[in-house]
């Protein structure tokens, strides 16, 4: 669980960047979470555009995907939901 600060950066750092996963019109699949799962892999700090029919569904599908890739939301904007997991990638030196 990330701290008010923490989230506040995360929140920061995250204005600038631009959706990197993409969600069409089938929704939540297999491969967008696979997608999802490697982008978070790669960057730690990714955008995701949704498609969702009301509020509601949004958050619930928010909830979904966070709890999939065990990932935090940071942030749901609209239809764009920021996620933040710590990579599992050890730094090489």
């Amino acid at each position: 669980m990330l701290s008010k600060p923490e989230i506040k950066a995360f929140k920061a750092q995250a204005h600038a960047l631009k959706p990197v996963i993409l969600m069409g019109g089938k929704g939540l699949t297999d491969a967008l979470l696979e997608e999802t799962e490697r982008a978070l892999y790669d960057h730690e700090l990714i955008k995701i555009k949704l498609v969702a029919e009301d509020r509601a569904a949004r958050t619930e599908l928010t909830t979904v995907i966070a709890d999939k890739l065990k990932a935090e939301i940071i942030e749901v904007r609209g239809n764009v939901l920021t996620l933040y997991r710590k990579s599992s990638k050890q730094d090489v030196q």
